[in-house]
């Protein structure tokens, strides 16, 4: 019964190839594509792989060419606790993010044009509450969502997996960010980043 089971799953792997399957997915991810691109300002030149998490699409702006694979979370919350935000999420053209990244705003977060991004990134303007002593005594997930000042990404930055930008942050342009590193303040245009706290390993304009 065994070597029945093993033929005919062999048949089928030689008749259904891995290809034929990643071909009707791809043409899958089209429809939800298509789909979800209403749920948000794009250009519907996109790619987006099933699924994408999405809260307050209406806050977010997609640009020409975005392509994100499964998983992505974007997140622009307009409200939390009774308190109102006006968040922005703008991505500009030719994007490209991997799996499980997860970008979250209630002020600003821009990612320019030509933005690659690995698996596992976290890209936030805020955190629950001030990290101050009066709140100490308040459930982190009680606490109200406080920004310290948007996210601004520049063009042709190359974001390594696993990495975290944290809020009142700029990333100038065509810097390469190592894996891992948490980002907390900002950095000039042209720079190697990395560590945690992550800080300039070398300029690429001085090479």
């Amino acid at each position: 019964m065994l070597k029945l089971i093993k033929f005919i799953v062999c048949m089928f792997h030689v008749v259904f190839t891995l290809n034929f399957f990643k071909s009707i997915k791809r043409q899958l991810d089209k429809i939800y594509t298509l789909w979800i691109c209403n749920e948000f300002d794009s250009s519907h030149t996109a790619l987006i792989r099933f699924p994408m998490y999405l809260t307050g699409g209406c806050y977010i702006k997609i640009g020409k060419g975005f392509n994100c694979d499964q998983r992505l979370r974007l997140d622009a919350f307009d409200s939390y606790l009774g308190e109102k935000f006006a968040p922005q999420i703008i991505i500009g053209d030719n994007v490209s993010i991997q799996k499980d990244c997860h970008i979250c705003a209630i002020n600003k977060v821009i990612l320019g044009s030509n933005v690659l991004i690995a698996s596992k990134v976290y890209i936030s303007d805020h955190s629950h509450g001030k990290v101050i002593v009066d709140e100490l005594d308040c459930p982190p997930s009680n606490r109200k969502l406080y920004s310290k000042g948007p996210v601004i990404i520049g063009n042709n930055v190359w974001i390594g997996e696993g990495a975290v930008i944290l809020p009142n942050v700029i990333i100038g342009d065509n810097c390469i960010i190592g894996a891992n590193s948490v980002v907390t303040k900002t950095f000039p245009d042209n720079c190697v980043i990395g560590g945690n706290p992550a800080k300039i390993i070398r300029r690429l304009d001085e090479i």
